[in-house]
């Protein structure tokens, strides 16, 4: 598909770092790009392992903190992105200087690549599980199809897509529970089964399960700043605040319990997936691959996007992002070859430490900023980011204690943003700059560094800049 935005792409990243107000998405394409994010037996497999953790009700309690949390950071996440139309790198450069125009993609493009990996093996196993077969081929399948599905990126027709497979994946919910009941019948105590009580509150170890999944906050910011400004409060809130989030964690995981209790599945994701293909057979199959589709066009339009970016920045090579669709499924299938969760899950856990701690320190800069209080310097930014990052893997790494190998991600954040402020000294931008400038250009340490990013053209929403 192609169109005037897509059209008049420029060539170079660095020519496009920011996305102008007319390259902005309508609000129904950008929620429903986004709500990609709402579809994934991911989501009902959380809250199935933290109930195997800690029992329903504490679960239930932590889920309910989490959407707190996450409706209010990433209103204030958005809200900043679609002000600035700032990219995950380019906040990233502002906080870090240079070191973050690389680590930063580098992570997210890993991250995102992860999590297409994790997904696509879930197509994988459902298809071998009803059709049989070598799951290699499954596996080649599953990244084979994904590359005509995002290499249009969002402003061609992932928000479409996405809006037209959203009503098949709301009725697959509803029919998978009803199929559930009508074959094992209906679980008594699903809503109040317990275990027995860990070294931690239920409820907090349910809450340091659902920041594992902080690298949304990630993806928010790069899909906020396609956003129009007029739309803000309606994203802030609707798109990718606390509504989303108590449909995405609290709808799918109450599913996820239900299924629980009604096939007393393992608390991993194969165990999601063998009750819903038990209990809709055939139609619980493509169930499974519509939700995956979903979730996956985002996980691989990020990794390449950030891929593009990384090379670019590390190695001053301009190539096409489509090119990159390929370079990531080609990589997808290639770890899906490997001992997927041997590794992993480790990685994903060292991964969630850096993201945690990015996550705090944005936070505090974008505070700051909203108070016209700037840092002086990237250099103390970078410095915070590496000591809370070394400090909550050496916690997560170490057997002395288990009470704060859990507590790791909350101590990494605390660190962090605490850290930042220290390390940090600031002034106050003066106002005349403000109001010449508006807020398509924030004041930062990094902005006399970057004079091209004023140049922004009347560039692609997905291809205004690479992240």
């Amino acid at each position: 598909m192609s169109d005037h935005l897509t059209d008049s792409a420029p060539e170079s990243p660095v020519d496009r770092d920011r996305v102008p107000e007319s390259g902005r998405l309508s609000r129904w394409s950008l929620t429903m790009a986004w709500w990609a994010m709402f579809s994934a037996m991911f989501w009902l497999y959380i809250a199935v392992a933290s109930a195997g953790a800690v029992g329903v009700p504490a679960t239930l309690a932590g889920m309910a903190a989490s959407i707190a949390t996450f409706g209010v950071v990433n209103l204030l996440l958005s809200r900043y992105a679609i002000h600035t139309g700032l990219s995950v790198e380019l906040l990233s450069r502002r906080m870090f200087g240079a070191v973050g125009s690389l680590l930063a993609p580098a992570l997210f493009a890993a991250t995102a690549l992860y999590y297409g990996v994790f997904e696509g093996s879930i197509v994988a196993v459902a298809l071998q599980e009803y059709f049989g077969g070598d799951i290699r081929l499954w596996y080649l399948l599953c990244t084979v199809y994904m590359i005509p599905v995002v290499i249009g990126g969002v402003a061609a027709w992932l928000d479409k897509l996405n809006g037209i497979l959203l009503p098949f994946y709301l009725v697959g919910m509803v029919a998978v529970v009803v199929a559930a009941t009508v074959q094992q019948g209906y679980p008594t105590g699903w809503l109040t089964a317990t275990v027995a009580s860990g070294p931690l509150p239920g409820w907090l170890t349910a809450y340091l399960v659902y920041m594992g999944v902080w690298v949304l906050m990630m993806y928010t910011f790069d899909y906020a700043r396609l956003g129009r400004r007029a739309d803000a409060g309606f994203h802030g809130t609707v798109t990718f605040g606390w509504v989303f989030y108590a449909l995405t964690f609290g709808v799918n995981g109450l599913v996820g319990l239900y299924l629980l209790g009604a096939w007393d599945i393992a608390g991993t994701e194969t165990g999601v997936v063998e009750a819903v293909v038990g209990s809709l057979g055939f139609a619980g199959v493509l169930l499974i691959i519509v939700s995956q589709t979903r979730i996956n066009s985002a996980n691989f339009y990020l990794a390449s996007t950030n891929l593009q970016v990384f090379v670019h920045r590390a190695l001053r090579l301009d190539v096409p992002r489509p090119v990159w669709v390929v370079v990531t499924a080609v990589l997808a299938y290639l770890l899906m070859l490997t001992d997927v969760l041997g590794y992993l899950l480790q990685a994903l856990a060292w991964q969630g430490v850096l993201i945690t701690a990015w996550v705090a320190i944005a936070v505090v800069y974008v505070l700051r900023d909203r108070g016209r209080i700037m840092p002086r310097t990237a250099s103390g930014g970078a410095l915070a980011w590496l000591i809370s990052s070394v400090a909550g893997i050496v916690l997560t790494v170490q057997e002395v204690s288990t009470t704060w190998a859990q507590l790791a991600p909350v101590v990494t954040v605390l660190l962090a943003a605490g850290s930042y402020v220290l390390l940090t000294p600031t002034d106050r931008a003066p106002s005349e700059p403000e109001a010449a400038q508006g807020p398509e250009t924030p004041q930062g340490p990094e902005t006399s560094q970057r004079p091209e990013t004023s140049q922004a053209p009347e560039a692609a929403p997905d291809e205004a800049q690479p992240v």
